[in-house]
C-alpha cells in the first residue's frame, strides 16, 4: 500500500516535471532503459549529471569574474553543460544553454552573465525537484526491500 502511494507521488512528481518544461522526451528514454536488473540507473545518472553541473557552473562563474573573459573557454564549458543537459532530458537548462553559447559567440559579457544567471536558477530548480524524486525512489526501493524480506 505505502509503495502504491509513493509510486502514484513520483508518478505525479514526474508528470509536472513535464508539464513545466524542466523535461522533455530523453528523460523518458533514460527511464526505460532502467529495468530490474538496473533498478539505480536513472538515479545514477541524474546524480552524476548534478555533479557534472555543479562542476561547470563553478567554472563558469570564476571565467566571468574575470577582468577579461574567455569567451571560448566559457562556450565549451557551456556546450558541455547544454550536451549533458540534453542526455538526461533537462530541457530549461538546455534551452537556456542555447541563449547562453549565442551570448557567448557575440562576446557580450553582460547578456554571458545574465544568461549565466538564468542557466543557474533552471539548474537549482530542476535540481531540488530531483533532490525529491530521488528521495521519493529510495523510499520505494527500502520499502520493497523491507517487503521482501
Amino acid at each position: 500500500m505505502a509503495a502504491t502511494a509513493l509510486r502514484e507521488q513520483l508518478n505525479g512528481l514526474v508528470n509536472s516535471m513535464f508539464a513545466e518544461g524542466l523535461l522533455d522526451q530523453q528523460f523518458q528514454q533514460l527511464q526505460m532503459l532502467q529495468d530490474g536488473s538496473t533498478p539505480g540507473f536513472v538515479a545514477e545518472v541524474v546524480t552524476l549529471f548534478c555533479e557534472d553541473s555543479e562542476r561547470i557552473l563553478t567554472e563558469l562563474t570564476k571565467l566571468m569574474d574575470q577582468a577579461v573573459v574567455d569567451y571560448s573557454k566559457v562556450d565549451a564549458y557551456v556546450h558541455q553543460l547544454k550536451g549533458s543537459s540534453s542526455s538526461v532530458g533537462a530541457q530549461n537548462v538546455k534551452l537556456a544553454c542555447i541563449q547562453f553559447r549565442q551570448f557567448c559567440e557575440e562576446n557580450n559579457k553582460e547578456g554571458c552573465v545574465r544568461a549565466l544567471n538564468v542557466v543557474k536558477h533552471e539548474y537549482c530548480h530542476l535540481r531540488s525537484k530531483f533532490e525529491t524524486m530521488l528521495q521519493l525512489e529510495s523510499r520505494i526501493q527500502a520499502y520493497e526491500n523491507k517487503q521482501q524480506n
